[in-house]
């Protein structure tokens, strides 16, 4: 587990669909692509020319680390309450469970019974059970 991808909200960005799926495809998408010649005929396709710098991009750096890293949403209250109360993750906050997480709860249903997990056993059990989860293949979607 790579502690940057570690959310202040205790999602883990490892799990995402876009770092677990989208990027590892764009790579081979991007290889594929330009191993066939596309990065010299890319711009007689419509949109091409703002589509190959994107996939070179991706392929090349991902889209983004974590909102503990500087990606994410800037205006995200979860994040801020936690910088600003200075507690690594909303599960270990003395004032835990409070509104800016459970509003978050209504987009990531399960969110609250990993950081009931994280509160009860500790970062080592739900580190555990973030990367049993990337190896079953298990990827978050974000649902409303």
């Amino acid at each position: 587990m790579d502690k940057k991808f570690i959310c202040y909200c205790g999602l883990y960005c490892g799990n995402c669909a876009v770092k677990a799926k989208i990027e590892p495809s764009a790579k081979i998408l991007y290889q594929e692509m330009k191993a066939a010649g596309f990065e010299e005929i890319i711009h007689f396709f419509p949109g091409g020319d703002g589509f190959w710098p994107f996939l070179k991009d991706m392929a090349e750096n991902g889209t983004c680390i974590s909102c503990r890293e500087g990606s994410g949403m800037p205006d995200c209250a979860v994040r801020i309450c936690a910088k600003e109360k200075g507690v690594e993750l909303c599960a270990e906050c003395k004032e835990y469970p409070c509104g800016h997480i459970e509003e978050f709860y209504n987009g990531y249903p399960f969110l609250k019974k990993d950081n009931d997990l994280l509160r009860e056993k500790g970062r080592e059990a739900w580190g555990k059970l973030q990367d049993d989860r990337l190896v079953e293949g298990f990827v978050y979607r974000g649902e409303k």
